[in-house]
């Protein structure tokens, strides 16, 4: 549309709008007629002014037109939902599981009962709304109890292969250190069979039945293998067991075994070197000969300072000083000694307090059961203060021994994660076959729980494995259902700048990228 100024016959003019469309010329409206050049200023004027509220009015009835358009488009797009899934944990821990290798079970129950071991941990119940609620996934009750028996039965050594074969790979080749430490894990239950037995209970839990669980890790905390016992074991009877079906089963050459002493005894000691096995465990400096115990004492407390005393002709003692432990001994010896004050005051004893705290050896318990503390045992324990010691039968040097021996954390952390954020205990199978598949299938959870931990380390994804799942949890896929091609289109959708923070965990090719 254009203002065109006609003149007419009778020498005025004619102010006049004009559209012109495919070559053709229309009329569409007289905006006035004059023959004063002002008045037929203000007639182009008003022309103008014409068709800006032609056009704003025309744009405005488009954009609404557009709108009503646009609503319709995305109401028949949200009929077309299949399904929004709550998935976005699932996405990231799928390809890790296959990438470790557990695809090679060949079942995809198991992968299930993993993935949600570490998100959403509960009962098989509660596991099969989680599958079905977030995931869409379709597994029935009666097949996953029937899996574990399965799992117990044959598939538990393929597993810890599997588990062993990519630690190797992840390590270079080479498995040069195993630590090995127990927990136990306690049942709600009054009753006790062959394998769930009262005993003593790390969870503080010594009146319920429960297992005795030994691990194996690497450097670097990755599982290796497991073992299950009798919940009134002694835990120095389950490590040798474990180790030689290890060091057989794979081959295992130049290694050093690094154990807590309270899995140190003779036995174990001897039979390690029978073994052939080289091997650091803690030692029990207390408890030595008066020959070791003098030499100890009379070594000076110098910050840092390491000591060497040649046992036999297999094994040495690594005695380490640090002030920091000094302080943490005097700090927990002085703590005990109030608790004690306090709850001896009266110089009498119930049953129930005897041997409940580390401390009572400060006691001394008279005939008739009254008691009082011995302040000159307290005395003599400062001595030890800052003392640590460690039994070897390697070439390491003290400081090397000492580094060894500090990983052991590896372990504790391990059954920390285990315990509390994929919920191993408290345990409600009753049968043998299911309490080992349980355990199995936290063993398998907690593999690929720290593979994510190394995909976030060399990714250079500063967040925590926690942090990263529960960021997870936010992200959602969505299926549209096409009814034209019967295609379904499936969307992730990761929006937030917390979700953007994980986005290459979603890549396709992400894991492989990093090989």
């Amino acid at each position: 549309m254009f203002v065109r100024k006609k003149p007419n016959r009778s020498g005025s003019t004619s102010v006049v709008i004009i559209d012109k469309r495919a070559g053709k010329v229309r009329y569409l409206k007289t905006i006035g007629v004059s023959s004063d050049s002002k008045e037929i200023e203000e007639l182009f004027f008003q022309g103008k002014k014409w068709i800006s509220q032609q056009k704003c009015e025309r744009d405005m009835f488009l954009e609404h037109t557009r709108d009503i358009e646009e609503k319709e488009v995305v109401e028949k797009l949200l009929n077309k939902v299949e399904n929004i899934l709550l998935n976005g944990t699932q996405m990231i821990l799928n390809p890790l599981f296959d990438n470790i290798g557990f695809t090679a079970i060949e079942d995809d129950i198991l992968k299930h009962l993993v993935v949600s071991r570490i998100c959403h941990p509960q009962s098989k119940v509660a596991t099969v709304d989680y599958l079905k609620s977030y995931f869409d996934e379709d597994v029935e009750l009666h097949k996953i109890y029937r899996y574990l028996d399965k799992l117990s039965d044959t598939q538990k050594d393929k597993i810890q292969e599997i588990s062993v074969n990519h630690t190797r790979k992840v390590l270079g080749g080479k498995i040069g250190v195993v630590f090995y430490d127990v927990t136990t894990l306690y049942f709600e239950t009054d009753f006790s069979d062959d394998l769930r037995k009262t005993g003593f209970s790390k969870d503080g839990k010594h009146s319920l039945p429960q297992v005795v669980l030994g691990l194996l890790v690497s450097d670097g905390g990755y599982p290796l293998a497991y073992s299950i016992h009798e919940g009134n074991k002694y835990e120095g009877y389950t490590m040798l067991p474990v180790v030689k079906e290890f060091v057989t089963k794979f081959d295992l050459k130049d290694f050093v075994v690094v154990a807590d002493s309270g899995l140190m005894s003779k036995a174990n000691i001897a039979e390690l070197e029978q073994n052939g096995y080289r091997y650091i465990v803690g030692a029990r400096i207390k408890n030595e000969n008066k020959a070791v115990t003098e030499w100890i004492l009379s070594r000076n407390k110098q910050d840092g300072a390491f000591y060497e005393y040649q046992k036999n002709t297999q094994c040495k003692l690594i005695l380490g000083y640090s002030q920091q432990r000094a302080k943490k001994d005097a700090y927990n010896r002085e703590k005990g000694i109030k608790r004690l004050e306090k709850e001896y005051k009266s110089g009498s004893i119930t049953k129930n307090k005897i041997n409940k705290r580390g401390y009572n050896k400060f006691l001394e318990i008279s005939d008739n059961v009254e008691v009082k503390i011995n302040y000159d045992k307290t005395r003599e324990d400062e001595k030890w203060d800052g003392f640590k010691g460690y039994i070897t039968n390697t070439d390491l040097s003290a400081n090397n021994v000492y580094k060894q021996y500090s990983e052991l954390w590896q372990v504790e952390r391990a059954f920390r994660v285990t315990k509390g954020v994929l919920e191993l205990r408290p345990m409600f199978h009753f049968t043998k076959k299911r309490i080992e598949a349980h355990v199995c299938i936290c063993f398998v959870a907690y593999k690929v729980y720290k593979e994510l931990e190394r995909i976030l380390k060399i990714s250079d994804i500063k967040l925590s494995v926690d942090k990263v799942l529960s960021i997870a949890k936010t992200i959602t896929t969505i299926k549209v259902k096409l009814q034209q091609s019967n295609e379904t289109i499936v969307k992730t959708m990761i929006l937030t700048e917390k979700q953007k923070s994980i986005a290459r965990l979603f890549e396709v090719g992400f894991l492989e990228n990093l090989r």
